[in-house]
């Protein structure tokens, strides 16, 4: 009965996205209302995938792809310091034709993570139509993330995850993250049953072998589901789940706000400041829309760095990049020291 249930309000969780309302004001939520000033140069991202460089070395983003731009592919910015960004082209110069194939009309890649692993970086990626769960997870990789190195060459690795209008869950949103002894899991979801989990297998960066059924790690339990975009961070112990609540990809009228969970297990159960599991609805609004920031979201943390998008009010709604520096509170939860200057 509940698959049952969720496929038949599934089909109406994008219809119903109209009826999801921005958030009030929410005691010890960060003050959005100035972050990211520091920023400068291209900021035009949604669902960055941030790569933040060390000593002497640039950063990337990655993002969802514009169809207009490199026929829809993966973006890429790059930035000498953190701060100043620029264009830097696409992963590809079209779609793989293997994925037209597959999901008939896609006109775009989106939702990308990026994962480093014994010299290779794992580029995932995601393959939709908008409003369905007629989606997969594909996967590429790299030796290097400069484009002027000799060995810089995206090798497609095909698909990773696939899920259809019979599954109760979404192939979106990619999110690695390994636990305390390296077995690396992937995080993904996007509405449906929510946040999903399987294992996967270094160094292919496949699902495992005998993966069985995704795990379930949060859900919002009621229409129109709007859960999707987890990323995980390892810390102290503790394992955290960020994730996008309500209504992203409506410019200034975006509802899009960072949910945040924690767990001692990287498979869970995931609870928050309450106590109450994010699979049962529960989750700690973490940040929310402020002044001319709405509707943030599509999360991913490098090197203690939250890179997300936003709606910019001041200019016409538009997606830009913020990157803010994580700190932590002395009972352990994550929260935004200041803005990156």
């Amino acid at each position: 009965m509940r698959l049952a249930r969720l496929l038949t309000v599934a089909a109406a969780a994008f219809v119903s996205l109209a009826a999801v309302t921005a958030p009030s004001a929410t005691a010890g939520v960060p003050d959005s209302s100035s972050r990211s000033s520091g920023l400068t140069g291209d900021l035009d991202t949604h669902d960055p995938a941030l790569v933040a460089g060390g000593p002497g070395q640039n950063w990337y983003v990655f993002s969802t792809g514009d169809p207009s731009v490199g026929h829809g592919t993966i973006q890429i910015r790059s930035s000498p310091n953190g701060h100043d960004w620029a264009f830097a082209g696409t992963v590809w110069d079209s779609i793989p034709s293997w994925i037209k194939k597959e999901i008939p009309g896609v006109n775009n890649l989106w939702a990308p993570e990026v994962y480093h692993y014994r010299g290779t970086y794992y580029l995932y990626y995601v393959a939709s139509k908008f409003g369905t769960n007629d989606s997969l997870i594909a996967l590429a990789t790299n030796t290097t993330l400069d484009p002027h190195n000799a060995a810089y060459k995206w090798v497609d690795q095909g698909q990773i995850l696939r899920s259809e209008s019979s599954d109760d869950y979404n192939a979106l949103d990619p999110a690695i993250i390994e636990d305390g002894r390296g077995r690396p899991y992937m995080a993904f979801g996007s509405y449906w049953s929510g946040i999903r989990m399987l294992p996967l297998d270094w160094p292919s960066g496949h699902v495992a072998a005998n993966a069985g059924e995704p795990l379930h790690l949060a859900s919002r339990q009621e229409p129109p589901y709007a859960i999707e975009a987890p990323y995980i961070v390892h810390r102290g112990g503790w394992y955290y789940l960020f994730t996008s609540w309500d209504a992203c990809c409506r410019g200034v009228d975006s509802t899009y706000r960072i949910v945040i969970g924690r767990s001692r297990l990287v498979t869970g159960p995931y609870l928050d400041r309450d106590g109450k599991s994010l699979l049962d609805g529960g989750g700690s609004t973490f940040l929310a829309t402020s002044g001319n920031q709405v509707g943030p979201g599509g999360e991913s943390v490098s090197d203690g760095i939250l890179a997300y998008h936003y709606y910019d009010r001041a200019d016409g709604g538009k997606p830009h990049l913020a990157l803010q520096q994580l700190s932590w509170s002395a009972d352990g939860w994550p929260e935004i020291s200041d803005e990156r200057q």
